[in-house]
């Protein structure tokens, strides 16, 4: 597999190189690495915003926090009113 890291592209040499330095490896283990632990990531995630001890303001500044350029997570409520 080849990645073009040339013109447009030339951010993800910049990305690959610090996975590589992240990982304290070659840039093909670490693009295998991270491709291997961002679902891990996403998960855990999702599973610390869904928990019930944490606020609404709390789960939005993590969701906030933890949010990058490729993975946006958002926090959202829903509230029911039922009458007799």
């Amino acid at each position: 597999m080849r990645i073009r890291t040339d013109g447009d592209y030339a951010y993800r040499r910049d990305a690959i190189e610090r996975a590589a330095d992240f990982y304290d490896c070659n840039k093909t283990k670490a693009v295998v690495s991270a491709c291997d632990d961002v679902p891990k990531f996403v998960q855990a995630i999702r599973q610390v915003l869904e928990r019930d001890d944490l606020t609404l303001e709390q789960r939005r500044e993590i969701a906030e926090t933890l949010s990058t350029r490729a993975v946006t997570f958002t926090v959202e409520t829903e509230i029911t009113v039922t009458t007799d």
